[in-house]
């Protein structure tokens, strides 16, 4: 069985003392392919020399909302610089991020819509995050009548809302809120999902997946997401396996 986790963050420092202990077991688990994703520069870069590193390991650039103030003309000519290296696969992290605003929104919105921009120019897809911005991440997303390449990342929405992402091309990633047993939403949108847009993720060091929930996650519990969704979709896990190894390769241009 081959599982691509689609979104890890094996760049966070939470992984700084056994990171080698960390990849043997994903690769034992079967988790043979991670997308390690950046949410600022000095992350970017981390994931790029991650890449660099260790086979089966693609980075994703990009800035997260968190950090959007503050973002340069100069941040972006970087993150140009540094899509162009052979294992940079999307960029991302970007979205919007309502909740914490950790960012003032109109910077955010700004430096998505940049990032969106640079995304066409490259040709690169999106990895996107949004937490309460559904409206305005689908507006920006329209703004331009472009269709972008890319995922919903860490998906928790409700089914009506992922058939808007859907219909901008979108793919739907799933990570380990699935398991959770308060995960009604998810509950209705995964069988709804069109198999070809389906994509799994651990979202590690975040969102450990039931029965290790509490503890620091990692690519290797991309077992128990993989096992939850064949459940909600009458599917083997295998299959579960097969699907999203596929569709990860298509969405990151890995075929």
């Amino acid at each position: 069985m081959r599982l691509f986790d689609t979104h890890c963050h094996l760049n966070d420092p939470a992984y700084q003392a056994d990171l080698a202990a960390v990849l043997k077991r994903a690769r034992a688990a079967g988790v043979v392919r991670m997308l390690v994703v950046g949410y600022d520069l000095p992350s970017s870069q981390q994931a790029l020399a991650l890449a660099e590193a260790e086979d089966g390991i693609y980075a994703a650039v990009g800035i997260h909302p968190h950090d959007a103030a503050g973002v340069t003309a100069a941040d972006l000519v970087r993150l140009e610089e540094m899509l162009a290296h052979p294992k940079a696969v999307a960029l991302g992290e970007i979205g919007l991020d309502y909740h914490y605003e950790n960012s003032p929104r109109r910077e955010q919105q700004e430096v998505f819509r940049a990032q969106l921009a640079l995304a066409q120019k490259v040709g690169k897809p999106v990895v996107i995050h949004g937490r309460e911005a559904h409206a305005d991440l689908v507006a920006a997303l329209k703004a331009e009548g472009d269709r972008y390449q890319g995922v919903m990342h860490c998906y928790s929405g409700s089914k009506e809302a992922a058939r808007e992402y859907l219909d901008l091309n979108l793919y739907i990633s799933v990570a380990g809120p699935v398991t959770f047993k308060n995960a009604r939403k998810l509950l209705e949108v995964v069988p709804m999902l069109p198999p070809e847009r389906l994509l799994l993720e651990t979202d590690a060091p975040y969102l450990t997946p039931h029965p290790w929930r509490g503890r620091r996650n990692e690519p290797a519990c991309l077992v128990a997401v993989a096992e939850r969704v064949a459940q909600l979709r009458g599917m083997t896990t295998e299959a579960v396996a097969d699907l999203t190894w596929e569709n990860g390769a298509a969405c990151f241009g890995l075929l």
